[in-house]
């Protein structure tokens, strides 16, 4: 699949799915309201039968909207009279069994000449009656009005809306795990692609590096097959030497690629011994040197005052400290100057090597170490390379049970930190 290909779908299943959450969000919340809006019709008539009920015992005239809702679970309803706390409490059972409103509640009688609670209690429809003692009650709302009034209070009264709201929450359900199945099978794709892109990049770059050998050797051979070059003794040694030296050259990447691409940490073989590190650092700075003499670079060594040993296989780590510098020399756009310091912290030795390249992106910084990847650049890598030495050197270095971090911005440089275990620290 072509990347702008994949780069509709992606967006299209993007806005997909934020539709489907912006269109369920709408409707769980019109559902929500209108079921709390039922209810809140169900207590206002509830209260409304218990004040008529009231104002027929006591022969008193009836009150025009008795009821009020104060805020979302507290009501309040006027009689205009006294009231027994116990006649209060089994009309309003009644009229709530009545109205489907079998839902714990608290209720309170009020004097409205002092605004204060004369009586306060719970109700649980799960037992018969349950008595309170004032100070129990979490009802301490206030209402002016001429004669006595009670209220009513719901503790719970989200959840249950919630409860009456099992469909809503069961298909909001529904649609979460279909996002989140949409959401890996993007991720999955997207995965695929990279490692598509990888794949090609990674058969572009190893095409490259063979064809070069390869060409070379046949025109050499080319050469020795013409019938006067027999006669041309120093010319004939001379391509033979060129065909043997190209035949080198192709047999060690062949041999490079192969035995990278199947490394894994499981299978290293690690010869442990202890090593010091400063040894190592200075005999691969050694190597390195005169490369960077012939590129006008430069190399700073700044390390640690104390002695670093570790335990580990010399040929790997020896090989860590190579390919770090050697990325170092070359992704740079100017003459590489490359910083490289240790120190020694809580049990660590730490190796920083600091260059001043082109610098990786935040988004590829995590990449950089699997196998085969190199940071994209189109067609055109101006450093060839198969994506395998920092998979190399982190592979490594998890073998030795050891850390390894990076530090970039684009157009600044990098820094690699190489954290391994000391065994002495003098």
């Amino acid at each position: 699949m072509k990347r702008g290909t994949i780069n509709i779908v992606v967006i299209m299943a993007v806005i997909s799915l934020a539709g489907i959450v912006v269109t369920q969000s709408y409707w769980v919340k019109r559902a929500y309201n209108l079921e709390e809006k039922e209810f809140n019709d169900r207590v206002v008539i509830a209260m409304s039968s218990v004040v008529q009920r009231i104002q027929d015992l006591n022969n008193d005239s009836a009150i025009v909207e008795p009821v009020e809702q104060m805020s979302a679970n507290f009501y309040v309803a006027n009689i205009n009279d006294t009231l027994h706390p116990y006649l209060l409490e089994t009309l309003l059972r009644e009229e709530f069994i009545a109205s489907n409103l079998q839902e714990d509640f608290e209720y309170g009688i009020y004097d409205c000449f002092n605004d204060s609670i004369v009586f306060g209690s719970k109700v649980n429809f799960s037992e018969k009656v349950v008595q309170a003692e004032q100070s129990e009650t979490s009802i301490q709302k206030r209402f002016d009005k001429d004669g006595h009034y009670f209220g009513i209070y719901f503790p719970k009264k989200g959840g249950i809306l919630v409860r009456q709201m099992d469909f809503w929450i069961f298909s909001s359900f529904m649609i979460l795990l279909i996002i989140i199945f949409f959401a890996y099978t993007i991720h999955v794709m997207l995965r695929q692609k990279r490692l598509s892109e990888v794949k090609t990049d990674f058969i572009n770059n190893m095409t490259h590096e063979l064809k070069t050998p390869i060409s070379t050797i046949g025109l050499s051979a080319g050469v020795l097959l013409k019938p006067d070059i027999a006669q041309q003794p120093e010319r004939l040694h001379q391509y033979a030497e060129i065909i043997a030296n190209e035949n080198d050259r192709l047999k060690n990447q062949v041999e490079k690629v192969l035995q990278i691409a199947s490394l894994s940490p499981d299978q290293v073989n690690i010869q442990q011994e202890a090593l010091d590190m400063h040894e190592i650092i200075k005999k691969a700075c050694e190597s390195i040197q005169i490369r960077l003499e012939e590129e006008g670079g430069s190399l700073t060594l700044r390390l640690s005052d104390q002695q670093p040993i570790v335990m580990g296989d010399k040929v790997h780590i020896t090989n860590i400290v190579y390919n770090l510098l050697d990325n170092a020399c070359k992704y740079t756009e100017d003459k590489p100057e490359i910083e490289l310091t240790s120190t020694c912290e809580n049990g660590w030795f730490v190796l920083n090597i600091r260059d001043q390249g082109i610098g990786i992106e935040r988004k590829h910084q995590k990449m950089i170490f699997e196998k085969f990847f190199r940071v994209p650049t189109g067609n055109v890598h101006n450093v060839k390379g198969f994506g395998l030495g920092l998979f190399y050197v982190t592979t490594i270095v998890n073998a030795h049970e050891g850390k390894m971090e990076v530090d970039s911005q684009p157009g600044k440089g990098s820094v690699f930190t190489v954290k391994l275990k000391l065994v002495k620290d003098v």
